[in-house]
């Protein structure tokens, strides 16, 4: 690679912030990989900082796939570099991940050589999908969206380095920024991702989604006026910070259901708790029409008083003069919604995802919920993110796994062990997978066995949702696929007594909890009850609606023609990765 030096006018090799020493120690990756793998087999710096060695183990898996790739392609008559590029050659890698780091995705050497079994193996075309959290921005907040691209775009996204890994450590792949979506890798890293456009696409046309939940965040900080950053003194004037407001995800979700002819979205209205918030939260049902709600514990979004000065703080569910106020509120009303708006009851709330503060409820502890689910029966709590502490990179929950500290005879994981076992007597609590399953499946999948596995253990099947918390991570179609090809490795069922994922309690996350939750009826032909968003939405946009949503009007450049003409040829991926490796 190299790049333009404006100042001497001349091409010079890119090398980002390498010198010299260092770059003598490294190859391209390009030139230097010996197979083209469909999955990476050693760190991929992109010039930001030194790759790391590859580890012992990538060794054996890179070895591993050289083998059965020379042994398939021998058998099928093509090159190995043509059999690496087709499914055959991913399920060859994931066949040699298997072997060395443990059996955790279910693929049969059979699927090498047949396509048709690697197909009939992966995700089935009947899957109902109901993904229960969905994010898009208004277009002024566009570039919101970026620092969670790059955790799962990796290098290429144009980071420097993985923000949520200050030391560097490496996952399980021995990789510190290891890639989560590989579809996503060299793709332009561009606020445009996170509007409503691209959103359509990833959700709707590139991924088995059936029903989506158009999630939104209560505004923690706001700057009114040019004054300072503080917490915002009411609802309405925490709009300004906030990615989507309420009205712009019941706009969207409304347009979605117009032009598709059935209920292929559903909008979370935004909980801001305290009787002095009271006003908003029926202002929202009287004019937004929310299907369910969504809070953030940490988020400054309780008003706990009608002094139009005093600044909003954060909350716990279980204050009985901040959130059971509007938790009545709620739960009064929806008898009277309950036919129109099944889901009404069902209060969503942000838990984890944090550190460097103190254990409490506020920053998403679960020690609040089992008091809450026991004095209002008639609400389900459903807790997004399963309340997993470690923000994003999971190499803390990977040690808490390796240290040997038990808690009710598991792996003690920070705080989901303790949110599982705390709420599994209470059948109004659910946990959500959105982000922890993401950035754990890939990088960490010892530690999404154990989290998987402690779910199923202690509050079983039938009460654990499948949320993407996408597009932040590209399309969620490779979660899906994860999610379907995934297994508890028998050894970690046998050792701690965790259920087998079997295809029923696939299913059941994927899609039918939520359903039931949300009153959605999911027998006969979901063809027909579920019709497709069309194809030419962007065309089917009304001015209305991108005013609404604070949008430029969508027009077809030069590049959007020739990137569909480019899919419309179908070409095969090179696999080329840009960067470098330690030599």
């Amino acid at each position: 690679m190299a790049r333009w030096h404006e100042e001497g006018r001349s091409w010079e090799d890119d090398r980002g912030f390498l010198d010299e020493e260092q770059v003598a120690r490294c190859a391209r990756a390009y030139e230097g990989e010996p197979i083209p793998s469909p999955i990476p087999t050693r760190m991929i710096s992109n010039g930001e900082y030194m790759p790391v060695p590859q580890t012992e183990k990538q060794k054996q898996v890179e070895a591993r796939i050289q083998e059965l790739s020379a042994l398939a392609s021998k058998e099928l008559g093509v090159s190995r570099r043509r059999f690496l590029k087709s499914s055959g050659g991913t399920a060859a890698a994931l066949l040699a991940m298997n072997e060395v780091f443990g059996r955790f995705f279910d693929v049969d050497p059979i699927e090498m050589f047949e396509p048709a079994a690697f197909a009939q193996a992966g995700t089935p075309r009947d899957l109902f999908v109901f993904d229960d959290q969905l994010h898009f921005v208004r277009g002024t907040r566009g570039a919101v969206g970026m620092g969670l691209r790059s955790l799962s775009q990796g290098p290429s996204s144009g980071g420097k380095a993985n923000q949520f890994n200050p030391t560097n450590a490496v996952d399980e792949r021995g990789e510190a920024w290891g890639v989560w979506n590989p579809a996503l890798v060299g793709l332009p890293n561009t606020p445009d991702n996170f509007l409503l456009v691209q959103f359509m696409k990833d959700v709707y046309l590139d991924s088995q989604v059936t029903v989506g939940l158009l999630s939104n965040v209560t505004a923690s900080v706001v700057s009114v006026d040019g004054e300072k950053p503080r917490a915002p003194r009411n609802a309405r004037e925490a709009m300004a910070g906030e990615m989507l407001t309420a009205a712009q995800t019941a706009a969207a979700r409304d347009f979605v259901n117009n032009i598709s002819g059935s209920p292929r979205m559903l909008a979370h209205g935004l909980l801001y708790v305290g009787r002095g918030n009271l006003d908003f939260i029926r202002e929202q049902i009287d004019q937004n029409k929310p299907d369910s709600w969504k809070g953030y514990n940490i988020s400054n979004a309780a008003k706990i008083d009608t002094d139009p000065m005093s600044p909003m703080r954060q909350w716990r569910h279980d204050d009985e003069a901040v959130a059971y106020p509007t938790f009545e509120l709620i739960n009064n009303t929806y008898p009277k919604l309950k036919g129109q708006k099944p889901g009404f009851n069902n209060i969503c709330v942000h838990k984890g995802l944090t550190n460097g503060e103190p254990v409490r409820p506020e920053i998403g502890h679960p020690a609040d919920l089992p008091k809450t689910a026991r004095d209002w029966p008639n609400l389900n709590f459903i807790t997004y993110h399963s309340c997993i502490r470690p923000p994003f990179f999971m190499g803390e929950a990977l040690d808490e796994v390796k240290s040997g500290r038990l808690r009710g005879g598991v792996p003690d994981i920070s705080w989901t062990t303790e949110y599982a076992q705390l709420v599994a007597p209470y059948r109004n609590t659910y946990a959500e997978i959105g982000t922890t399953w993401a950035s754990s499946i890939v990088t960490f999948p010892t530690v999404a066995a154990h989290i998987m596995g402690q779910l199923m253990k202690f509050l079983g099947p039938d009460r654990i949702v499948f949320g993407s918390d996408s597009v932040w991570y590209g399309s969620p179609q490779w979660q899906i696929d994860a999610l379907w090809r995934f297994q508890i490795p028998e050894d970690l069922r046998k050792k701690y007594g965790y259920p087998e994922l079997t295809q029923d309690a696939k299913r059941k996350i994927l899609g039918l909890n939520s359903a039931r939750l949300y009153g959605i009826g999911v027998s006969g032909n979901l063809q027909e009850q579920f019709k497709p968003v069309p194809k030419d939405y962007e065309q089917r946009i009304p001015n209305e609606l991108k005013k609404v949503l604070e949008l430029p009007p969508f027009k077809a450049d030069n590049l959007s023609r020739i990137k569909d003409q480019y899919a419309a040829l179908d070409v095969e991926p090179t696999l080329t990765r840009y960067g470098w490796i330690l030599l």
